[in-house]
């Protein structure tokens, strides 16, 4: 089965108006770029799905590229200034005033508009990536819940209404769940990297019952190696992760069948992600851990081939 272009999918999803393609192609082209796993899951979507979940991508990391990538010598003030801009132009295109000013905006405006999306969840987000302009670390775990909550559970509730679910109320649990547990293995793959950023998004209070904080983190960091302690630490909190995972899997079933294949794959594959974890000795601090791309490809293959024989069977 040939892959379905871009434009095929926008015309799946009745998407018609240029310049609302073009906004939506440069979601789709973000998420391409930057989110390999994401992306390949979208595959196992309808057509007419893929465009929407490509905006609320592509909304989500236009926000993250603001906080992390404006520019080194870009002030805490300044990408404030910038993430408020987004904000307030959001909120215009929310209230249907204009179709916004950025791609990115137009795009989740009208996934919005199109799949009955609540734009209250995009507040919190906002919330979150302000955090990241001056906070560098969490005291407690709840802080950061507080935190992850922006982050990460809201976009796991924004997505539902586009994969669709015959009883919403009783998945939504799960689908902010799904998302906690992505950006935490996020912040477990990515934990010597954030540090090079100034952050941790590990709580420090469990890292301290391990004898584990940032100065240990950034030691092992410099010195390309895991001590002991960091590495119990690390075993806890992907343990904790898997936890979050299993609290979000029943809630795979209450989606609509054809979205199915993509949110297990997607399950799947950033579970992997911990498996390498452990594999690697959880040696996070001085090297990316990635899924192979023979295991994406054994996982995808198969999910694909249901999906399609899912869609075209009587």
């Amino acid at each position: 089965m040939r892959p379905q272009s871009a434009a095929a999918e926008l015309d799946a999803a009745g998407i018609t108006d240029p310049a609302l393609r073009r906004a939506y192609a440069e979601c789709r082209a973000l998420n391409a770029r930057h989110g390999r796993t994401y992306f390949l899951a979208t595959r196992l979507l309808t057509p007419d799905r893929r465009p929407a979940i490509h905006a609320l991508y592509g909304f989500a990391r236009h926000a993250d590229e603001i906080v992390d990538d404006l520019g080194a010598g870009a002030s805490t003030e300044e990408r404030e200034a910038v993430l408020d801009e987004l904000g307030l132009d959001l909120v215009s295109a929310f209230a249907g005033d204009d179709p916004g000013t950025q791609p990115v905006v137009t795009a989740v405006a009208d996934t919005v508009r199109r799949h009955g999306i609540d734009p209250r969840l995009f507040s919190p987000f906002l919330t979150s990536m302000r955090m990241d302009t001056h906070v560098t670390g969490y005291a407690t775990t709840a802080e950061l819940d507080t935190y992850v909550h922006g982050s990460a559970a809201v976009i796991g509730l924004q997505v539902l209404p586009v994969l669709g679910s015959d009883a919403p109320a009783e998945a939504a649990p799960h689908a902010a769940a799904l998302g906690v547990a992505f950006q935490m293995t996020n912040f477990l793959r990515d934990v010597g990297e954030d540090l090079d950023r100034g952050r941790v998004y590990l709580p420090a209070d469990e890292l301290a019952a391990f004898g584990v904080d940032r100065e240990l983190l950034a030691w092992c960091r410099t010195r390309r190696t895991t001590e002991p302690r960091v590495r119990r630490a690390l075993a806890h909190l992907v343990a904790r992760t898997r936890a979050v995972y299993r609290r979000a899997e029943p809630g795979i079933a209450m989606l609509a069948q054809e979205s199915r294949d993509c949110v297990r794959c997607a399950f799947t594959l950033y579970g992997g992600i911990l498996d390498e974890i452990a594999a690697a000795g959880y040696e996070v601090l001085h090297r990316r851990v990635t899924v192979p791309r023979r295991r994406r490809l054994a996982v995808a293959g198969p999910a694909l081939a249901h999906a399609v024989w899912t869609r075209h069977r009587p």
